[in-house]
């Protein structure tokens, strides 16, 4: 999908955040925070509209994948880059994702211990589970599950037309292998009722907790931050992130696209302030299958 540098409105459009030493924007999926080695659009393109009465437009204090939206952390001046950059470093800045994945875990929540290394010299950022590489940690939280890929249909009681479009595609594409690589170490299983998301299509008398889900919306958090921790993460689990075209089932063009959206960020920037938390409304192209979930749209 072609995506267009952002105006100076739409970059002012999409800051959640800001004081004298940062700003927290919400970043839009699809275009690099960095100018790449071809050129093109990018985000800090567009830094000078976030100005706002400084002499020099602010910098990244970390990075975002081009394909992942949300949170995005700025600092205005030299001195709070600084201070952010240990603060991201030493692990202090907590980061919630939300992600839609394929399938998805029994458990309601868990921890993934597994260690990341670069997969190739060719494709250096790109990652694979390696025993002997740096470790990684991510802890998740199932929000809700669905058991069909269409929403349940509506029974009308009036002239208005309720039914929703049906989703896209789920696209084709190389995974990573699945399987014993992931060390996981859930609680014990989830009563049927809870976190159970969007109810399943067609009025099925099963009981959902002895069905598998189509989707699962799920909160990460990355103890430790590794390149595409959460994707690797997700994928060696046997739940690839929805749209993910590199370690799942995603599309290399087109629909759907990356489902992993940086939801919300917690800095504790002031030693005599508490933190500043921040939250980033879910992107557009999220929305249909967070529904089927379960979402209530907040």
């Amino acid at each position: 999908m072609d995506i267009n540098q952002p105006t100076d409105e739409e970059m002012l459009a999409r800051v959640l955040h800001r004081d004298g030493l940062m700003l927290v924007i919400d970043k839009p999926a699809g275009i690099p925070v960095h100018k790449g080695p071809k050129g093109g659009p990018n985000l800090e393109a567009s830094f000078d509209a976030l100005r706002f009465g400084l002499p020099r437009p602010p910098v990244l204090a970390h990075r975002l994948d081009k394909e992942t939206s949300g949170c995005l952390v700025l600092g205005r001046h030299r001195k709070a880059t600084a201070s952010l950059g240990l603060l991201f470093k030493h692990g202090k800045i907590s980061k919630t994702y939300w992600a839609v994945v394929e399938g998805g875990p029994d458990a309601d929540e868990g921890v993934i211990e597994l260690p990341l290394g670069k997969l190739n010299a060719e494709r250096g950022w790109w990652q694979k589970p390696d025993p002997n590489g740096q470790p990684a940690v991510t802890k998740w939280r199932v929000l809700g599950r669905s058991y069909s890929l269409t929403p349940p249909p509506q029974i009308s009681i009036s002239t208005c037309d309720t039914d929703s479009p049906p989703p896209r595609g789920e696209g084709s594409g190389a995974g990573v292998p699945t399987g014993s690589v992931a060390r996981s170490h859930p609680p014990p299983q989830p009563s049927p009722t809870r976190g159970e998301g969007a109810q399943g299509a067609g009025g099925e008398s099963e009981p959902q907790s002895t069905k598998t889900p189509k989707l699962t919306w799920l909160a990460m958090e990355p103890v430790t931050g590794r390149t595409h921790q959460l994707r690797v993460h997700s994928a060696a689990s046997g739940w690839p992130i929805v749209g993910d075209n590199i370690y799942g089932n995603g599309p290399r063009f087109g629909e759907p696209r990356l489902h992993l959206h940086a939801r919300e960020i917690s800095i504790p920037l002031s030693k005599n302030k508490p933190p500043v938390q921040v939250v980033a409304p879910a992107p557009l192209h999220m929305h249909e299958r967070l529904r089927l979930c379960g979402w209530n749209g907040e």
